[in-house]
């Protein structure tokens, strides 16, 4: 068994609010490494290009408004 399905064999083992606590945790985690990406990738210029469209985009075409009115 590799070190992987030890963790998740563990997982599978944990008690419901044990369970929560890491689900919770591991969200958390996932969205810090989210932001620091998207850091990353504005900071060298990778994201550019959409400040590039969202200037030019109200010359091509009347902007719709979001969320749509219902």
């Amino acid at each position: 068994m590799d070190r992987l399905e030890e963790i998740e064999a563990a997982i599978d083992r944990l008690p419901p609010d044990e369970f929560r606590r890491l689900a919770d945790w591991l969200r958390l985690r996932d969205q810090k490494n989210w932001d620091q990406q998207l850091d990353r990738d504005s900071s060298s210029g990778k994201l550019d290009f959409l400040f590039e469209e969202a200037e030019s985009e109200p010359h091509r075409e009347p902007l719709r408004q979001w969320p749509p009115p219902k």
